[in-house]
Parts: C-alpha cells; sequence; structure tokens
C-alpha cells in the first residue's frame, strides 16, 4: 500500500466514525468543537459581522438563504457559486476534511457567519463588537423530531439511538449543543440587552413574507416587491430541497438516502412519532420550563 493510499484509508475510517460528547462548561459538544475550544472561544469577531443561530434543526439553513439573497438584491444566481456552508462557515464546526473556523477568518468583510452555541458560550468578541445576531427558535416536538432524523443520516454525529432513547435524552439536554429549554430561553433573554432579531421557525413558514421583510429591514436592506418575490419562490422548502447549494447533497458524510438532509419542513410532523405520553410529557415540560420567560411556542398551524 502507497504512502497516499494509506493517508486517503485513514481518512475514510475518520469520515466514518461517529463523534463523542465532550463537556465544555457544561455543555455537550461535539469533540472537534470541544478540542478546539480556546481557538473558538478567542475568535475575533468584526463589527460588521452578521451571526445566524439557531438550536440545531430550528431553520438555520432556510435562514442563511434568506440572508443571502437579500445581501445579493434577491438574485438567486449570485447565491449559486458554491454550497450555503462554504458561503456562511460554521464556526464550532471541524472535521478531518476542514475547518470552518479557519475559513471564516480568511474571510472578508462582511461576513456572515453561523453557529448552533447557546449564548453562554458564544465567543466575547460578538458581544464587545455589538454584532448583529438571528435567532430562529423552533417549537420542542418538531425540534426533536428533526434533530432525530438528521443524527440518523449525518455520520460524523453520535449515534441517536430509538426515537424512544432520543426522546430522553433530548429532554435531559444531553444531545451536542446541549438543552433546547436553555437555549431557547438564554437568546430570549439576551435580545433584551443586544442587537439580535428573535425569529419563530412557525410564524416564518405561516408568513414567508413577512419573516423576509423583517429581516431585511434588520439588515438595514430596501427589497422591491419584485425581490421579495424572487427571494420566497428560491426559498420555498421544495425549490431548497432540490438545490445543490442550499440542501447538503455535497457533503459526504451525509446520507440522504437514510433520511435527507431537507426533510419535510413543516409544522406538526412530531404527531407521526410522539406517543399521547410523550406529547403529554414534552407539553408540561415546556409548561414548567418556559413559565415566566414570556416565551411561547406553537406546535400546529
Amino acid at each position: 500500500m502507497t504512502n497516499l493510499e494509506s493517508d486517503m484509508e485513514g481518512l475514510d475510517h475518520k469520515l466514518s466514525q461517529r463523534s463523542e460528547l465532550v463537556e465544555v462548561d457544561g455543555i455537550p459538544l461535539l469533540s472537534g468543537a470541544a478540542e478546539r475550544w480556546g481557538r473558538i472561544s478567542t475568535f475575533n469577531a468584526r463589527g460588521d459581522d452578521l451571526l445566524i443561530c439557531t438550536y440545531p434543526k430550528a431553520g438555520t439553513t432556510w435562514t442563511q438563504e434568506i440572508v443571502d439573497l437579500i445581501q445579493h438584491g434577491g438574485d438567486p444566481q449570485k447565491c449559486a457559486q458554491v454550497p450555503i456552508y462554504k458561503r456562511m462557515p460554521f464556526l464550532e464546526m471541524h472535521s478531518p476534511l476542514f475547518s470552518r473556523l479557519e475559513e471564516a477568518e480568511l474571510m472578508t468583510s462582511p461576513r456572515t457567519l453561523k453557529s448552533h452555541l447557546p449564548v453562554q458560550l458564544l465567543p466575547p468578541s460578538f458581544w464587545e463588537q455589538n454584532c448583529k445576531i438571528i435567532y430562529v427558535a423552533r417549537n420542542a416536538k418538531d425540534n426533536a423530531i428533526s434533530y432525530f432524523h438528521f443524527q440518523r443520516m449525518n455520520g460524523r454525529m453520535p449515534d441517536p439511538g430509538t426515537w424512544d432513547e432520543y426522546l430522553e435524552k433530548f429532554i435531559a439536554g444531553k444531545l451536542p449543543w446541549g438543552s433546547w429549554f436553555d437555549h431557547v430561553c438564554g437568546w430570549w433573554k439576551a435580545k433584551d440587552s443586544h442587537p439580535i432579531l428573535y425569529l419563530f421557525y412557525e410564524d416564518m413558514k405561516e408568513h414567508p413574507a413577512l419573516a423576509i421583510r423583517k429581516i431585511a429591514q434588520f439588515l438595514d436592506q430596501e427589497l422591491s416587491e419584485p425581490a421579495l418575490n424572487r427571494i420566497m419562490q428560491h426559498t420555498e422548502f421544495n425549490s431548497m430541497k432540490v438545490n445543490p447549494m442550499a440542501n447538503y447533497s455535497t457533503m459526504p458524510t451525509y446520507n440522504h438516502a437514510l433520511s435527507p438532509f431537507m426533510r419535510k419542513g413543516t409544522v406538526g410532523d412530531w404527531k407521526y412519532y410522539f406517543t399521547v405520553a410523550q406529547s403529554e410529557q414534552l407539553d408540561d415540560l415546556c409548561a414548567q420550563l418556559l413559565r415566566g420567560s414570556g416565551l411561547t411556542f406553537r406546535t400546529q398551524l
């Protein structure tokens, strides 16, 4: 076996390995992020950076594509040059194939970046530079289902186990990026003292034009009616599902035959998976853990 063949075999082995979870300040992160936490936590944000942040599988890619189109005047051709994960680096993502952190550091300003970090782990420079942040929250039931299927198809994520096992991990916050409850509440509170546009996935699905206009206004961008219509058409779920620059079909560690990255994009899919007891358990937890926060979520439209 040549050295090249040996190196390729070693890379294939690394790519086929599922990551372990390692806690950073009490938050479970993928091992690659935990190993490089010193670099991530000291990332130098710039004053004109825009950060898109969500709990995983809460509409991140959809929001990224909307933002990119707004930034390019609603012209899909200008957003079709490279995949979305290269246009907007994912700060804490590291694998044998790439480091998105280094890509972000090399980008010219203004940059648009992505993260799933809870508010307490965000690199301090984002607060110091008063960067604009768009946060999207999705109801716990649909979020859990979507995250479950994503962990099934992503060969670098920890094995999710059965749905019943996974829901217990979701409730306990024993998943990559921690507790959904803490995540949505932490960012909700942070919006009171920082320039954060806090959006709800369900509102975006029900009134996409209004959501697009809110984002454009937050970014100080004027949108013509034709541009708005183009953005709506281009970011409609079925359009994005077949768009190779947005659907992650070029990501080698994703098994789309097992479950597509863009699976359904609906509100209420949880009804096909949750038992009555599981639904009531999560309802009770939401009532208890969101009480007094001012946060309310819709689980159907």
